[in-house]
């Protein structure tokens, strides 16, 4: 069985990133990946992404609030009870390839790279 996701979209909030004292590095942040089914009737999903290591840096670096991306990743979901002792599920795409899309102006704009890049 495979557990493969790509999804292509733009973030939604400039990433929060987390050094630890092993050395290891954490970004994380939303991206919004719109559904049209019409030019009345469109849908827009939220994804969590958490990315580490070098891509993270990367991250930190030239991902910024509206940038568009493409995450390929895994989808992990987190299942804990709550106080009361109700189920609870948080997904998220751990992501293994980022890239940069978007054109030379909408890049321009948001301060990173021209074209497609792969962290």
């Amino acid at each position: 069985m495979v557990n493969s996701v790509v999804i292509v979209g733009r973030v939604g909030q400039d990433p929060e990133i987390k050094y630890f004292d092993s050395g290891s590095v954490k970004a994380k942040f939303s991206m919004a990946v719109d559904r049209n089914f019409s030019k009345e009737n469109k849908i827009t999903d939220w994804f969590n992404i958490e990315v580490w290591g070098k891509q993270a840096e990367f991250v930190g670096e030239w991902v910024k609030k509206g940038t568009s991306l493409s995450v390929t990743g895994q989808l992990d979901c987190q299942r804990w009870n709550d106080q009361a002792g109700n189920p609870k599920e948080f997904p998220s795409i751990r992501a293994t390839d980022i890239r940069l899309e978007g054109s030379k102006r909408d890049n321009a704009t948001s301060g990173s790279f021209a074209g497609s890049t792969s962290f």
